[in-house]
């Protein structure tokens, strides 16, 4: 249960049974100082609390009124001074978390599907969210098994794409599907190579008679981009669109993938129901895009101008033939534009290009690749900040928003000991642009939340069986099942049963599902471990002792907003952490305006005062603090919100 602090008298709420799910809060009840929760009484009609937050889409399919949609399953991207935000159909704005399901995708073994059945999806559906609190997907899909010749659509594999899709879009997840390849085809690879890939069939390569692949000396299966003739050469046919010989007659090897493309499209908006399609966001044309081998003269921006781009245009008009005019194009820049490890970084990130415009999401990836190497030690507070904030102002620039569709590191191998480092620096450059150290001091620097999807949700982690390069004698059991990686954070046990792999205080986090009005400041300080020790890098300075005594040792989030003219309340998802008896709340609003539904978010209904600025503290406490202390604790919160926040 919540302990609350409202605007006028400090509120300490007693422990009681939680409503049934989706169920408004429990309505707060007597006139002392302290009140406690009726149980009993009828609850508190509280707007939007009905109805689960996480439903969505960019906008209704072809021939379906996104008006006739409940406004919590609508989403649409609009302008804002920071480029753009996504918004609910109460005008929210709305945070997307989640993780790419899954790197199976790259695998052979399930039909390069996600996952093995419609059942495990669902399954996994309902232990992402209830283990990580996540409203968001990536969801892989392969043109491999999409186009298995050059004049067949694989119907059946889109179908199996479709329903697993649909389980994810059921349970109330946002779904950005994603064209993946990872060196543009397997088959490009010979069956005793120490590395595969994956996307393109095998009739293009064909097609493509490329030199034998080899790597040489390479420590990572990256290295294949710089040195793998075959893989370069491969590149630069796709973007160049080669005609290649296929059985079916010459193609054009881009021209091919956005054909099939265009089907898979149709199909997608034709067989999911209207409410599941509301639920996808829009589409990720081709993961990590690499020109291969650039023309004479050009650099990777150039090459973005005029190759990459115009790719993306000619899928954007694919998605507005197939019924997807409303939806985005979550379009990524050259891989290397923003990688930390100096000479691998390249120009980019569509520095070119004028405008995207909100048709369109600038979608990064960033991984801290320094650590990956094993070139750096262990990360610290901030050392990622100005890598988020890049994207945040390439996104703003462009005018559009930015969206992280993978961040992470491996939890086995050399470097993982860094993970739990890592992994904490990367959340904390994605809530915010600030330090720990500094937040506090300089909150208004803070800016949006960015949203984004961990790599990676494996539900058949360390249980694989992928005849590598299709080769029986190199069959892969372990970690991710390939080229060695291990970035899954999630696992079956030997009784059946999902769990987490990682700390489950760096993964299931406190953020700003969907605030009314605009977020100007957000932190959460998760207090995850690195083994024995607790990391803490945002710590309350010393001049609000009240505040410090409150929170103690515990995690704790703030959230500074400014009121706008939505019709349901800001939520945030709580942690399983955060306890009945242990979760207080401080905030400038009046107690009644705070609830919490049995779904695992907290509620903030601000009164309706457009512009006004509005701050919550909520905190996994020590136990129920003294009235006078919370009382304190408030005083200093609001003080430091008139502080910075006054103008």
């Amino acid at each position: 249960m919540i302990r609350s602090l409202g605007i006028a008298c400090a509120l300490s709420l007693a422990a009681l049974p939680l409503p049934p799910a989706h169920a408004a809060p429990a309505e707060v009840s007597g006139g002392g100082a302290f009140a406690e929760v009726s149980g009993g009484g009828a609850p508190v009609a509280m707007p939007g609390a009905g109805a689960p937050a996480e439903v969505s889409g960019a906008g209704a399919p072809a021939g379906v009124s996104a008006a006739a949609a409940p406004a919590d399953a609508t989403l649409t991207l609009v302008p804002s001074p920071n480029g753009a935000s996504y918004r609910d159909g109460h005008g929210r704005e709305v945070v997307l978390r989640g993780f790419n399901v899954s790197g199976e995708v790259k695998l052979a073994e399930n039909g390069n599907l996600p996952f093995a059945t419609t059942a495990d999806a669902r399954e996994s559906a309902a232990a992402l969210r209830e283990s990580t609190g996540a409203n968001a997907v990536r969801f892989l899909l392969s043109w491999e098994r999409v186009q298995p010749a050059p004049d067949r659509i694989d119907q059946d594999y889109l179908r199996q794409v479709t329903e697993q899709i649909a389980a994810f879009a059921d349970a109330g997840f946002w779904v950005l599907p994603d064209y993946h390849q990872d060196l543009y085809s397997r088959h490009l690879f010979r069956p005793d190579s120490w590395y595969t890939g994956d996307g393109a069939p095998d009739w293009v390569v064909d097609g493509g008679d490329y030199p034998p692949e080899s790597c040489g000396i390479c420590v990572h299966w990256g290295q294949n981009m710089m040195n793998n003739e075959a893989v370069k050469q491969a590149k630069a046919d796709f973007w160049h669109d080669r005609r290649i010989p296929t059985g079916a007659g010459p193609v054009g090897v881009r021209q091919a993938f956005l054909a099939q493309a265009e089907s898979t499209l149709r199909h997608l908006a034709t067989h999911l129901t209207p409410a599941q399609f509301q639920r996808v966001l829009g589409f990720d044309p081709m993961n990590e895009p690499h020109a291969g081998e650039l023309d004479d003269g050009q650099d990777a921006a150039e090459w973005e101008r005029d190759l990459l781009w115009p790719f993306f245009q000619e899928f954007r008009a694919v998605m507005d033939r197939a019924g997807w005019q409303d939806k985005p194009a979550y379009v990524e820049p050259t891989l290397f534009w923003n990688n930390n490890v100096p000479f691998v970084r390249e120009p980019g990130g569509f520095t070119e290009l004028d405008a995207l415009g909100t048709r369109y999401v600038f979608n990064a990836h960033f991984y801290h690749a320094l650590a990956q190497s094993g070139l750096y030690g262990k990360a610290r507070d901030g050392e990622n900040s100005a890598d988020f904030a890049e994207i945040r102002d390439r996104a703003a620039d462009l005018g559009t928003t930015g969206f992280v569709s993978e961040f992470g590191h491996p939890l086995g191998g050399g470097t993982a000991d860094r993970f739990p480092t890592v992994l904490k620096g990367l959340y904390q450059g994605m809530d915010s642009r600030l330090p720990g150290a500094d937040w506090w001091q300089r909150p208004a620097e803070s800016g949006p939340v960015l949203s984004g999807t961990q790599w990676q949700w494996d539900v058949y982690h360390g249980r694989h069986h992928e005849e590598m390069n299709g080769n029986p004698e190199k069959v892969q059991t372990a970690a991710d099942g390939w080229n060695g990686e291990d970035f899954s954070v999630v696992h079956r046990d030997d009784t059946g049963t999902l769990g987490l792999r990682a700390d489950p205080r760096v993964l299931d986090r406190l953020y700003p599902r969907a605030v009314d009005g605009s977020t100007l400041a957000f932190s959460y300080e998760d207090r995850s471990r690195d083994g024995d020790t607790t990391l803490t890098w945002n710590r309350i300075p010393a001049e609000l002792p009240a505040l410090r005594e409150v929170v103690g040792d515990g995690q704790f989030g703030a959230l500074v907003w400014r009121d706008g003219p939505g019709t349901a309340p800001t939520e945030l998802h709580l942690p399983a952490t955060f306890g009945e008896r242990t979760t207080t709340v401080l905030s400038d609003l009046d107690a009644d305006a705070i609830g919490r539904t049995a779904d695992s978010r907290l509620l903030l209904s601000a009164p309706d005062e457009p512009g006004a600025v509005h701050v919550a503290l909520i905190a996994n406490g020590p136990g129920a603090p003294a009235p006078e202390r919370l009382a304190a604790a408030r005083a200093e919160l609001t003080g430091w919100l008139q502080h910075h926040f006054s103008g």
